[in-house]
């Protein structure tokens, strides 16, 4: 396996690498903007392809490097369901699984820090957000925080994992790297509390400053999506209620880019068919299985997701591949449910 720690020394922030072989996928969990090219640089140098980009949550200290690593990769951006931000590619939930080649995290919600806090747990480690720092936990006076809820993530979720899985937090400012679950149990001066209101009264009495960045980090964290207006401008969108309208008709096969778990989790489109995203470069080149039946049935093809985001981006793959009739359905599945859109298990 390839993990790499990364640190911004600014914010203070780790970042996350992970693949589970050189020359594979790889994703990378709290990237920072600032250190964008330095991922790049990395990922090229091990011979990887970044295919996810995650945020544990919505942070208010640094600019996440979520948009600005989709933009240049096409890498599909992941946050957790409950997360503010404008439009994400893809959004987990508690016992969900975040998956690349050879490697699968299971998705912990643990709110406290913000409502939107999740963790991500993985064999022997977990990447805990600002949930559980080193020898300390995240504030909760901020972004809806909540100590109480913060009490039951910790003791009622994260504390109860083996005592020798690895901590790594998005934060550290002494310089430490690596905790475990005992040994924050033991000497995080945090969790030496009786109760959750001597946690609460705890939390309460910190009377920290706000972050210098989180004026600036807040709302740009919140606005990530991808700027779909080109693609609008230029008649490769359809509005939920357009695409509603092509149901049953032969000439256009609708054609869903979600993974197969998203599927079985909200539905789908009836009689779409499935093409991972991830698999869009192979299906659309010469050769390639849409690529064909575009070619042999005169079909149109009609991507779509979740959100909008990874459809805009396969269908400017597909205009740019040739695919001139290629559309997408903005706004994704999410949209087209609310415009009543049929859905099929």
């Amino acid at each position: 396996m390839i993990f790499r720690q990364l640190f911004d020394s600014v914010s203070g922030t780790y970042s996350y690498l992970l693949a589970s072989r050189a020359g594979g996928e790889a994703l990378i969990v709290d990237p920072v903007l600032e250190k964008v090219e330095r991922y790049l640089q990395l990922i090229g140098e091990l011979d990887l392809k970044l295919v996810k980009a995650v945020d544990t949550h919505l942070h208010a200290d640094h600019i996440t490097g979520l948009g600005a690593l989709r933009d240049r990769t096409h890498c599909i951006t992941v946050m957790g369901e409950h997360t503010k931000a404008d439009v994400v590619s893809m959004r987990l939930a508690e016992g969900d699984k975040l998956t690349i080649e050879g490697l699968a995290l299971d998705v912990l919600y643990t709110p406290g820090h913000t409502d939107d806090s999740y963790s991500f747990l993985m064999r022997d480690r977990v990447f805990t957000g600002d949930t559980l720092l080193i020898r300390g936990t995240g504030r909760t006076d901020f972004q809806n925080g909540d100590a109480r809820a913060q009490y039951e993530s910790l003791f009622g979720k994260l504390l109860r994992l083996p005592d020798e899985t690895l901590v790594f937090p998005a934060h550290d400012y002494k310089g430490d790297t690596v905790s475990t679950i005992g040994e924050e149990k033991r000497y995080n001066p945090r969790l030496q509390v009786k109760s959750v209101d001597d946690y609460v009264a705890l939390m309460a009495s910190l009377n920290l400053p706000n972050p210098k960045m989180m004026d600036v980090a807040v709302p740009s964290n919140m606005r990530i999506g991808l700027a779909q207006a080109e693609i609008a401008r230029r008649g490769w969108a359809l509005q939920p209620a357009q695409a509603i309208a092509l149901i049953g008709r032969a000439d256009v096969a609708f054609v869903d880019l979600r993974e197969t778990n998203e599927r079985l989790k909200h539905g789908s489109i009836a009689g779409a068919l499935h093409a991972p995203y991830g698999d869009l470069a192979d299906n659309i080149r010469a050769g390639g299985m849409l690529r064909e039946l575009a070619r042999v049935t005169d079909k149109r093809i009609v991507f779509y997701c979740a959100f909008g985001e990874r459809s805009a981006m396969a269908v400017q793959a597909a205009q740019d591949a040739g695919l001139l009739s290629a559309l997408h359905v903005e706004g994704g599945l999410d949209a087209w449910k609310k415009a009543q859109g049929p859905v099929g298990e």
